[in-house]
């Protein structure tokens, strides 16, 4: 069984969601500190310049606070400055109206944190893909896991009895693999395809928001999924 454990991005670049597709159990990693510069609020986007950051600013918050305790400001208004910014950019995109209709009905709500609302856009972005998201999704703050780093999500996929635990390139400087290997769970790491799509502005990047994969291709996104791994042995060296 695969494993993956993620914490919410906004609005999340296509490796991501490779990775949820890979994914028999989907754990949403908010209870752990929060990272300036994370991608949690914040994605890049591409306009007539190249690329920027679309960025949920933040109420101050204390050093260490948690994703799930981290909230979006209040005092100015991101929504309709992310929509302009994103009218303004995809204005020539063949499906930008859908792009622009899931961003929203994203922003229509109010959340308690930015790790929820960074998890209702995944949703969302999972819902018009077509990608499985709910039936296979898991908190990590009900599972009463303690710990950190390695450690925790070596015990996370052992509670969720996953054989194996796919994730990104940034757990290659803090994950013991060959401690997973001794309890049975192989450790694969995400090969991104990359794959390109027409794209809007200039010469084609991976590294945005599927939000842009979106506006340039609407219901046939998918097709510019190519979830695969490289077992961590293969992918370190």
């Amino acid at each position: 069984m695969n494993v993956v454990i993620t914490q919410p991005m906004l609005f999340p670049w296509r490796g991501l969601l490779e990775q949820i597709m890979l994914a028999d159990v989907l754990v949403n990693y908010a209870d752990v500190q929060f990272s300036k510069g994370s991608f949690t609020n914040r994605v890049q986007i591409k306009d007539t310049t190249g690329t920027r950051w679309m960025t949920v600013p933040l109420e101050k918050f204390h050093l260490g606070a948690r994703i799930d305790e981290v909230k979006p400001a209040t005092n100015v208004d991101w929504r309709a400055q992310h929509l302009r910014m994103l009218e303004q950019a995809y204005e020539a995109a063949p499906h930008a109206n859908d792009m622009l209709a899931l961003v929203r009905t994203v922003y229509a709500v109010d959340y308690p944190n930015m790790g929820a609302l960074a998890l209702a856009s995944m949703r969302a972005v999972c819902r018009y893909l077509g990608i499985e998201i709910d039936r296979k999704f898991v908190d990590s703050s009900e599972l009463d896991i303690p710990g950190r780093n390695s450690d925790r999500v070596l015990a996370i996929v052992q509670k969720l009895r996953g054989d194996t635990y796919i994730t990104g390139h940034g757990a290659k400087n803090y994950l013991a693999h060959a401690e997973f290997e001794q309890h049975g769970i192989t450790v694969a790491y995400m090969n991104y395809a990359l794959q390109p799509y027409t794209q809007l502005h200039g010469a084609f990047t991976p590294f945005v928001s599927s939000l842009d994969l979106i506006a340039n291709h609407g219901p046939a996104s998918k097709a510019y999924l190519c979830p695969q791994t490289l077992n961590w042995r293969e992918f370190i060296q």
